[in-house]
């Protein structure tokens, strides 16, 4: 009978081993570095309470950050612009904004750029809590 207690574990065991990873990986970016500390020239704190924290990000031409990270959180453009993630694994996005745009994004780290030659400006509202590393559906 022993010998048939294990396989179990062993089955059960390796589930639970990658659900701890995927949850691990998911808090890592809450720890991420803030943005509001780590860059206050292009982040400023519009209102936080328990729940969510609303950030004004605002870029001038050709202006890029460092390497930060958010909760989930979703984006209201509030001008048009050109943008750059550069993500830690040194991969790159791109993209065209317009003004009243509005995005969800799942918890992460990233660099922004703003690769346009006007200044670049968004409201984003970070979640806090059991939602904040949640995966964009």
């Amino acid at each position: 009978m022993r010998t048939h207690f294990f396989p179990m574990i062993r089955a059960l065991a390796l589930p639970a081993a990658v659900s701890l990873a995927f949850q691990v990986t998911a808090a890592a970016p809450a720890m991420a570095q803030d943005p509001v500390k780590v860059d206050a020239k292009h982040y400023k704190v519009e209102f936080e309470n328990a729940q969510v924290r609303v950030l004004r990000i605002t870029y001038g031409p050709h202006e890029k950050s460092v390497m930060h990270g958010h909760p989930a959180s979703a984006a209201v453009f509030l001008t048009d612009g050109s943008v750059k993630f550069t993500l830690p694994d040194g991969k790159t996005l791109s993209s065209d904004i317009k003004a009243g745009m509005v995005q969800w994004a799942a918890a992460g780290k990233h660099l922004p750029e703003n690769v346009g030659d006007k200044p670049f400006e968004l409201i984003l509202v970070e979640l806090k809590g059991k939602h904040a590393a949640t995966k964009a559906k």
